[in-house]
């Protein structure tokens, strides 16, 4: 067997750029130190930026399709599914920023425009948000993250095989999002429009029942544009884009978690904290997407304080980079096109299958078997 191609080659340490720093070692530095490198200004929420960035992105969206029914080539369709699925996700990104609170300091305003935002790309604004706020505040933490959380050996060994090939082959777990929305994770149950699942408490409930019921009305209203404009032209305008939308969201959530060239870990029991958990996560240069999509790249510095406002990101960073040192991954330079993500996505949904089952600080191994089997059909 190739080097590479045994499950231990997969291990801690692999790639390492720096033998001498251990990415698990606690930081010598606290989260009060980081937050006081940051200017105060970036703290700061302006609700009509905000708005600013609202209206810049519902105008892209609706020119799109004017210009899209307008034309009605099949040579501007696919720009068009790729530039719409686009804003849809940039879309999606304003209303996370609502759901943080870090769109405004009014919960009112955060609340309806998270709500018109998400409800119009079919995502439950409330049950979402809540869920988001679960993998903040254990991001890192195998038992209780709950954005692409590692599988346990276990929990891995008991999927069938056709399952593990469809979870670990690109392009179908870019496909995810929807079923995650509505049944989670492997391991984990419940779904994000369900008022009773267990992902939320009792007081979250009425929430949880707002946010379904605008889902709904959405869907109702695409279901009576299909009727009226018909199936196949609501599908072009409407169903590619939001494909395209899911795969963004699926490539860029995974990346920011998984794929960095040194073996990054995953904590248990006393070993975890909000700090370790935090510094796990990995910023990505996207090219010219970063401006379009808000900044959603700088990554770090948003999962350790969410509360900063996407147009201060970059400049915290920045700022708090020197308290950060080795435990901050400078994101490889990306062309006008972030091409070079897709091999970092590749390999890692290719090498990274589960955790072990026990053991305080761990990393993904590999299965050998699935490893050699997915690497045969690439070639």
């Amino acid at each position: 067997m190739e080097k590479g191609e045994n499950a231990n080659d997969f291990g801690r340490g692999l790639d390492h750029k720096d033998d001498d720093f251990d990415p698990s070692a606690p930081p010598p530095f606290r989260i009060a130190e980081i937050r006081a490198a940051i200017p105060k200004h970036c703290w700061i929420k302006n609700p009509w930026r905000s708005l600013s960035y609202v209206l810049r992105d519902v105008f892209m969206v609706f020119a799109l399709a004017a210009a899209a029914i307008y034309l009605n080539t099949w040579i501007f369709w696919p720009l068009y599914w790729a530039a719409q699925g686009t804003m849809f996700w940039a879309i999606f990104v304003l209303g996370h920023d609502c759901g943080h609170g870090s769109f405004s300091n009014s919960t009112l305003l955060n609340s309806l425009m998270g709500h018109l935002l998400h409800s119009a790309i079919l995502v439950p604004y409330n049950g979402w948000r809540i869920s988001h706020r679960t993998h903040h505040q254990n991001h890192g933490n195998v038992e209780n993250d709950e954005s692409w959380v590692p599988l346990t050996e276990k929990l891995y060994k008991s999927l069938d095989q056709g399952t593990r090939k469809l979870r670990f082959t690109v392009p179908f777990p870019l496909f995810a999002y929807p079923f995650y929305l509505w049944s989670r994770s492997p391991g984990k149950e419940g779904s994000h429009f369900n008022p009773y699942s267990n992902l939320f408490a009792p007081n979250e409930r009425k929430d949880v029942i707002t946010s379904t019921l605008c889902w709904s009305l959405m869907a109702a209203l695409l279901i009576y544009l299909s009727f009226a404009v018909g199936p196949i032209l609501m599908l072009k305008l409407y169903g590619v884009p939001h494909l395209t939308f899911v795969m963004w969201l699926d490539f860029v959530t995974y990346l920011h978690h998984h794929g960095y060239e040194q073996k990054l870990p995953w904590y248990r029991g006393k070993e975890w904290s909000y700090l370790r958990g935090g510094l796990t996560t990995v910023d990505r240069d996207y090219g010219i997407f970063n401006n379009i999509h808000h900044d959603i790249g700088t990554h770090v510095i948003h999962h350790l304080f969410p509360q900063i406002p996407h147009y201060h990101l970059v400049e915290a960073t920045k700022a708090a980079k020197p308290v950060l040192g080795k435990y901050y991954r400078e994101p490889k330079k990306s062309g006008p096109i972030p091409l070079h993500l897709i091999e970092s996505l590749v390999r890692s949904i290719t090498e990274d299958h589960y955790v072990d089952d026990s053991g305080e600080i761990v990393y993904y191994q590999t299965d050998p078997e699935l490893y050699k089997s997915l690497k045969s059909k690439a070639i």
